[in-house]
């Protein structure tokens, strides 16, 4: 439904030339019957490339749509997920213990269904707020259902509107069954009187279509540990063929319930932040600004760079402070605790 939209814009030149001066009359009429017989002469039609901006992937039309975030719950009742092969960019964190959920966020294409949906936490509406995003959740923290309510972002909640905008599957239990399609998304953003117009422009840099960018330690395959339980282990593996990078939890494929597809990527990030343990739920406060290490994985190979807060985005970034360009198309991004950090968290195979 929200295809992502781009204006071609071709522009055509003809150009006639004609020199000289006649003598008389007759010559003159010569010369200009000869000119009227010669072609015009055409310049080529020259087309302006547009990208979508969280993929830098070529589109035909402008993208006008604004970013929809989406918590999408990932607990292991909870997979396979649907509609996750739709978003531009996933993010994984931390939600509470050693437990993580998923940020979808879409802009490009809305998925018929989306889900199951799970509660927001503070970070998550600051990512929202980072993106302008209209954001969608099922549930909140006490901290996070002070900012919605006080409408830090544009939003709609299952706790509001469950069974009416949110509908619960029967083949899974709650709070692992709710779902929200895109439909229902559009009639809640009237509800709420949010536009979803695209307004603000995410900074992001990205190769160009013939730029194959290789740089760091040759790696084929990144694994990615969240405690000790193997169901959130992750598992990068990347294809020569396709540059892209499949993905397994718990030795499990990740797939889209919806399509059937399994889920590819053209760069997996991982960004090092400072976690804090802030109740006996184990909820987590994640700090999403003072910056930190973090690590690219793209064209086969991983280097570590750095991560920057820029307008309330976490965005990789060079030692010069110049943006890390990134391979045009989807990314999956991994917030992991600076304690124990990254390099005892990710293992790699050359």
């Amino acid at each position: 439904m929200f295809k992502s939209k781009k204006l071609l814009v071709g522009l055509a030149f003809s150009a006639l030339f004609i020199g000289g001066c006649s003598k008389d009359a007759s010559e003159q009429e010569e010369d200009v019957s000869k000119v009227d017989d010669e072609p015009a002469i055409e310049e080529p039609v020259k087309e302006e490339t547009i990208t979508a901006p969280l993929t830098g992937e070529i589109v035909k039309e402008e993208v006008t749509q604004r970013p929809i975030m989406v918590t999408v719950n990932n607990h292991p009742a909870a997979r396979p997920q649907s509609g996750i092969a739709a978003a531009d960019i996933i993010y994984e964190m931390l939600a509470e213990g050693n437990v993580t959920r998923f940020l979808a966020v879409y802009q490009s294409e809305l998925p018929e269904n989306i889900g199951p949906v799970r509660s927001a936490r503070s970070y998550f509406v600051d990512m929202a707020k980072g993106f302008n995003a209209f954001y969608v959740a099922h549930g909140y923290s006490p901290e996070a259902k002070t900012m919605l309510s006080n409408n830090v972002v544009d939003n709609i909640n299952g706790m509001n509107y469950d069974g009416t905008l949110f509908k619960r599957s029967n083949d899974r239990v709650a709070p692992h069954n709710s779902y929200i399609t895109s439909e229902n998304i559009v009639n809640g953003a009237e509800k709420v009187g949010a536009s979803m117009n695209y307004s603000e422009k995410v900074h992001q840099a990205f190769y160009e279509p013939d730029e194959r960018g290789k740089i760091g330690v040759e790696t084929s395959q990144v694994d990615i540990y969240y405690g000790n339980s193997e169901y959130f282990h992750n598992t990068y593996v990347y294809d020569h063929q396709t540059n892209r990078y499949g993905r397994q939890s718990a030795g499990v494929e990740t797939k889209d319930m919806l399509t059937g597809d399994a889920l590819t990527f053209a760069n997996v990030l991982f960004f090092e932040m400072k976690h804090q343990t802030i109740d006996d739920v184990g909820r987590q406060d994640i700090d999403l600004t003072s910056g930190g290490n973090a690590y690219v994985f793209q064209n086969g190979y991983l280097r570590e760079v750095k991560w920057a807060n820029i307008d309330g985005i976490p965005t990789a970034v060079e030692e010069t402070g110049e943006l890390v360009k990134l391979v045009p198309g989807k990314s999956w991004v991994h917030f992991v605790p600076a304690s124990p950090g990254l390099q005892t968290m990710v293992k790699t195979q050359p």
